[in-house]
């Protein structure tokens, strides 16, 4: 493990095939890192999220051929026009992007794959079997239903190659011993099951070149092949933090502060590779390997997993136009277990929205806002014991944070809509506008807006990595970036300090935080 004290949360996501535009299942993974890597922030944490796009191999070379440009130029035009606007749209917050087609990931590939040869890790051979050009990957006869890939559903191609070869086969007891003593490397635990019964049943060397088409990086010593995407795309991960680089350079640096990875997440249909090809490579060259791959679920539209070559992939503003950048942020994570398969419901996302985002979360603010300004002249009153909301807090805060460090963002959300619910309960309970109405209640009615707009404080900052722009809307709108600085710089740690928000602030209120939505069909 990395000996540096100071060493960055690192996670990444799976970069992306430019073969086509992002759909949701693309957003989803990536809505994911941005939420972990945001919540690691607050907790006061130095952080690394990267994502990219995987350029090479012969999927990406057909497409551009078939729309009659280079792949090249098919690659820049898709991740300028499609990925990147997409990413933004959403508010994510990745500090890198990678292209495996930039300079500095290309040199770095050859320069790994040139020490791993001079270690004796490679050689050469022939591969005869049957490859799936929509996975780029070599496929096992269980890995086939009538000659077609399962994920896929299409024919497979018979390949007859002089290639280079990688000695998988030499890790698999290190990766057998690793995942039975350390559970938490692979998860979730049908995940791990999975890659121990796959090591279990015969791992065979992997081919890590092509001959037939040039699309690619060219082998170092061999330039009449190119080196096999999934063997150039994984190192994608290492190379964007500085792998190969002199120790002493800032690159070095950067790799020293951030290797291993911490989590890697990635869908399902790619564990193999990350939990079985990408540590061994790492073991080969003496390097750490990654501390967390997490497999989660598909997302499933008509029972099947979304797909652009299916038509069914669905693109993330299809939702967001209607329902919201933020209720998009917020439905997937709360809807679907993390690392479960789940179907994509229009009517369910809203329902969702109307209970849990319009009616529990934005009218509690709303009517908060109001009535600060009706009874209190917008200012926040003076402030007061919670009764009883402090301790409701106090639980709520630790079961958030070891849920959403677990990955179970599910678990994390319900426990802060929780705390969401019992501030509900507890204004309907004390009735403000009830004690407004006579004049030698004022001290009473003082204390229940400042316990619930305390409150609102405190969820404002819980659900701030999952719904940026609304919090930070409702934030302005508690006079709290003024009295308290950027939501973005309140700790998690510091949340339940009860009393925070200080008597006297001005309060304003602001438009509706999810307005209704108007009846439309998708």
């Amino acid at each position: 493990m990395s000996s540096a004290e100071n060493k960055s949360f690192y996670l990444t996501t799976p970069i992306y095939y430019v073969n086509d535009a992002p759909h949701i299942g693309h957003a989803y993974t990536t809505v994911a890192g941005d939420v972990l890597t945001r919540w690691h922030r607050q907790r006061g944490e130095s952080v690394w999220f990267l994502t990219g796009t995987d350029e090479h191999g012969q999927k990406v070379m057909n497409t551009a051929a078939q729309n009659g440009v280079s792949p090249q130029d098919w690659c820049d035009r898709l991740v300028e026009a499609e990925w990147k606007p997409n990413w933004s749209h959403l508010n994510i917050a990745n500090d890198d992007f990678i292209r495996t087609t930039e300079p500095r990931h290309m040199v770095r590939v050859q320069a790994f794959m040139q020490d791993l040869k001079d270690k004796g890790f490679i050689y050469s051979g022939k591969y005869e079997g049957p490859y799936c050009i929509g996975c780029e990957e070599f496929k096992l006869p269980g890995d086939l239903i009538e000659g077609s890939c399962r994920i896929h559903s299409r024919p497979v191609e018979m390949v007859s190659e002089e290639n280079w070869f990688f000695k998988l086969s030499e890790f698999v007891p290190a990766l057998i011993e690793r995942y039975r003593s350390n559970p938490g490397a692979c998860e979730p635990e049908s995940a791990r099951n999975e890659v121990l019964a796959f090591l279990e049943g015969g791992v065979s060397d992997l081919s890590i070149s092509r001959s037939t088409f040039d699309w690619g990086i060219p082998v170092p010593w061999d330039t009449n092949q190119v080196i096999y995407v999934w063997f150039d795309a994984l190192l994608n991960y290492a190379t964007a933090v500085g792998l190969m680089d002199d120790p002493n350079s800032q690159g070095g640096k950067k790799f020293a502060n951030t290797w291993p990875a911490d989590v890697h997440l990635v869908g399902k249909d790619i564990l193999r590779f990350h939990a079985v090809i990408w540590p061994a490579m790492l073991m080969a060259a003496g390097l750490d390997v990654p501390r967390k791959v997490f497999a989660h679920g598909w997302l499933l539209v008509g029972g099947e997993k979304m797909s652009k070559s299916k038509l069914t992939g669905i693109a993330p503003k299809d939702i967001t136009d209607h329902f919201g950048v933020d209720a998009f942020r917020y439905y997937f994570l709360r809807a679907i277990p993390f690392g479960t398969d789940g179907s994509f419901s229009w009517e369910d996302m809203s329902a969702r929205y109307t209970s849990e985002l319009a009616n529990d979360f934005g009218n509690l603010a709303s009517r908060l806002t109001a009535m600060i300004e009706k009874y209190c002249g917008g200012v926040i009153p003076a402030v007061s014991d919670g009764a009883g909301l402090v301790e409701y807090l106090e639980k709520t805060v630790p079961a958030a944070d070891a849920a959403i460090c677990a990955l179970d963002f599910q678990g994390g959300i319900n426990a802060i809509m929780d705390f969401c619910k019992r501030v509900n309960g507890y204004v309907t309970e004390q009735e403000p506008w009830v004690l407004a109405k006579d004049p030698a209640n004022k001290a009473a009615l003082d204390a229940v807006l400042y316990n619930t707009a305390e409150s609102i404080r405190a969820l404002a900052v819980l659900l701030h990595s999952v719904m940026p722009a609304t919090t930070e809307i409702l934030w302005a709108s508690l006079g709290a970036d003024v009295t308290l600085g950027p939501i973005g710089e309140q700790t998690i740690a510091k949340v339940a300090e009860w009393g925070q928000l200080p008597a006297g602030s001005k309060v304003t209120k602001g438009a509706v935080l999810f307005p209704r939505l108007e009846e439309k069909a998708l």
